[in-house]
């Protein structure tokens, strides 16, 4: 049996699942989307590659991010984190990669929970390869 899915993907871009957002959305209500598409936008108000996020200020907003999951995705969790010192919310939903500096460094500054099972992503057929947890900066 190959492993080679576990440790790779086409993209390093998973979009977020809806009814999970959709039942976050609810408790949080969010005010801008981070990190995405126009096709994948979450809420009104987003940033997408050509806004950067990352060069934006995130202050006084109650953030959604479902960051890249590839080599990036430590410097959107330092910008989270970041943020969140400046008076932004952040929940992110991140891989639960409690084996990397970037966890170590970011993720366990924040309130996490890990969820249940493996999640389905944008319109794939298959779960995951990976267990998901949620991060939230406040």
């Amino acid at each position: 049996m190959s492993t080679d899915v576990h440790f790779s993907s086409k993209t390093p871009e998973w979009s977020t699942p809806q009814d999970l957002f959709d039942k976050l959305h609810k408790v949080w209500e969010f005010t801008l989307d981070v990190c995405a598409t126009e096709e994948n936008a979450k809420v009104l108000y987003f940033y997408d590659k050509a806004d950067d996020g990352l060069k934006q200020s995130w202050k006084g907003h109650v953030c959604w991010m479902n960051p890249p999951y590839g080599r990036e995705i430590v410097k959107w969790m330092r910008k989270a984190f970041q943020e969140s010192l400046r008076g932004a919310v952040v929940v992110c939903l991140v891989p639960a990669r409690t084996d990397t500096v970037w966890w170590h460094d970011y993720a366990m500054k924040g309130d996490v929970t890990f969820l249940k099972g493996r999640l389905k992503f944008g319109g794939a057929k298959n779960s995951a390869p990976f267990p998901s947890a949620i991060v939230i900066f406040r």
